[in-house]
């Protein structure tokens, strides 16, 4: 079962369907990704693909001004909206039935941290990344969880390596 790991709402579980459609990110993976994006604190948080909100929660409990969570799947939306109702319903949220590709490309805001956990079939990481980066402040850094895939070198990205999933962090370059 799924848990928020530190901050202002740990130890609090969340609330998930027994639906492989439904596939929260691992707790070490998690914690991860969560402890080489800091700081969340004063950042505004864009996460893509919410599932049932493990990424974005865990970021307002680590102090994230505001999360925008973009889910499409109505399952999974009505179990981000139970999540979020019983753990941290007093945050600044945001929450969108759309789908994330579409989302980004009429997005006209900016995001500090962006958190994307898609489905593993059919993702183009290419478009995705390119996406993602137009919606990015000035310092703003994201990452993505994926299924392992071979992945064009560049200066602007990182990949860690979990069993068969791979976290590509990356950050906008300042200009």
């Amino acid at each position: 079962m799924a848990t928020v790991i530190t901050g202002k709402y740990k130890g609090r579980k969340f609330f998930s369907a027994n639906n492989p459609k439904i596939r929260p990110t691992q707790g070490r993976v998690k914690k991860s990704m969560m402890e080489i994006l800091e700081p969340f604190k004063g950042r505004n948080v864009l996460d893509l693909y919410s599932g049932i909100g493990t990424l974005g929660i865990e970021a307002l409990s680590r102090g994230a001004l505001s999360v925008t969570f973009v889910e499409n799947y109505s399952l999974s939306l009505s179990y981000l909206k139970k999540n979020i109702n019983y753990i941290c319903s007093n945050e600044k949220i945001k929450i969108i039935q759309e789908d994330a590709t579409s989302f980004l490309s009429s997005c006209s805001n900016a995001y500090d941290i962006v958190l994307a956990d898609p489905p593993y079939k059919g993702l183009l990481f290419s478009k995705l990344y390119m996406q993602i980066k137009n919606v990015l402040s000035k310092e703003g850094k994201f990452c993505i969880e994926m299924k392992r895939q071979i992945i064009e070198n560049d200066e602007e990205i990182r990949i860690k390596y979990y069993g068969n999933t791979q976290v590509v962090f990356g950050w906008k370059t300042k200009k």
